[in-house]
């Protein structure tokens, strides 16, 4: 299966995750757009993320509530840490968890084991400098 074709609309919310350093919902990124006075409907904010996701352009971050997303800037399989205040994330590799994964799913008799794994704490900035785990 191919490329799904590049319209205005992909472009348009493609550029917008670009230019976000943190997390969004799909209302969140198609109330952005709307008050920059774009026309693009939710639902096509939904499809178009997606799509995007299956394509691996963009990251997604589940909560209890809801998928949020943010443009992908590493095609490599990663993981992130998530600051809880401002939502600035980093994008992070871990070999040691993806041995760990292996492990624990060869011990399990379990074969294609996919995860992800997003850290949550409070950056440098939000913290006001301060310095610790």
């Amino acid at each position: 299966m191919g490329r799904t074709r590049n319209t205005a609309q992909r472009q348009a919310i493609a550029k917008r995750l670009e230019e976000l350093s943190s997390f969004v919902s799909a209302q969140q990124l198609h109330d952005d757009l709307a008050k920059s006075g774009s026309k693009i409907g939710l639902a096509t904010v939904y499809r178009t993320l997606q799509v995007l996701l299956d394509e691996g352009e963009v990251d997604v971050l589940r909560t209890d509530s809801e998928l949020l997303y943010r443009s992908c800037d590493s095609t490599e399989h990663h993981h992130h840490l998530v600051c809880r205040i401002c939502g600035r994330t980093v994008e992070v590799a871990g070999p040691q968890i993806e041995a760990w994964a292996r492990q624990v799913a060869a011990e399990a008799d379990f074969i294609d084991v996919e995860h992800t794994l997003e850290l949550m704490g409070t950056c440098s900035t939000c913290a006001g400098g301060r310095k610790g785990v």
